[in-house]
C-alpha cells in the first residue's frame, strides 16, 4: 500500500497526518506508535509549506527481512537546507520556531535519512517498525 499527498498548505498536513495514522492503524501499530508516526509526518510536511512551499509526502507500508514497517518520505524542490548539521541540533530553526523538526522526527522513528542540496531541494526518508526488536 503507498499513497502520495501533495503538499502546500497547513490542510494538506493535516490530511497527511491523518493518513498516516490510518494506514499504521491497519498495518497493527499500536497507539503510541501511530501517534509518532503521525508526529513525524506533521513536522515533514510543515517544513514543506514553511521552507519549500510545496512538495509531496509519500507514505507505504514496506517489508524488510519478515518485518513489517511504515516508510515516510518528504520530498520537495525547494532551496535545500544550508547547513544540515545545525538543522539536526536540537532548538535550531530558521523561523522561529522549536527547532524539533529534523532531530525530534530522527528521534521517534528507527531510521532516518536526509539528502538536500541548495537549489535542489530536500529529501527525508524515514522507517518505523512494527516489531523493532525483530529487525
Amino acid at each position: 500500500m503507498k499513497e502520495s499527498i501533495s503538499i502546500v498548505s497547513e490542510s494538506d498536513t493535516i490530511f497527511a497526518r491523518r493518513r498516516g495514522r490510518e494506514m499504521a492503524r491497519s498495518a497493527g501499530f499500536n497507539l503510541v506508535d501511530q501517534t509518532r508516526i503521525a508526529i513525524g509526518i506533521s513536522e515533514l510536511s510543515r517544513n514543506i509549506v514553511l521552507y519549500a512551499r510545496k512538495g509531496k509526502i509519500e507514505i507505504e507500508i514496506v517489508r524488510c527481512a519478515g518485518t513489517l514497517g511504515i516508510e515516510i518520505r518528504a520530498i520537495d524542490e525547494g532551496p535545500g537546507i544550508p547547513d544540515l548539521d545545525k538543522a539536526m541540533l536540537d532548538g535550531y530553526s530558521t523561523s522561529a520556531g522549536l527547532g524539533m523538526g529534523l532531530p525530534g522526527t530522527k528521534r521517534i522513528m528507527d531510521e532516518f535519512s536526509v539528502d538536500t542540496a541548495i537549489g535542489s531541494g530536500t529529501k527525508v526518508m524515514v522507517r518505523k517498525w512494527l516489531n523493532k526488536e525483530l529487525y
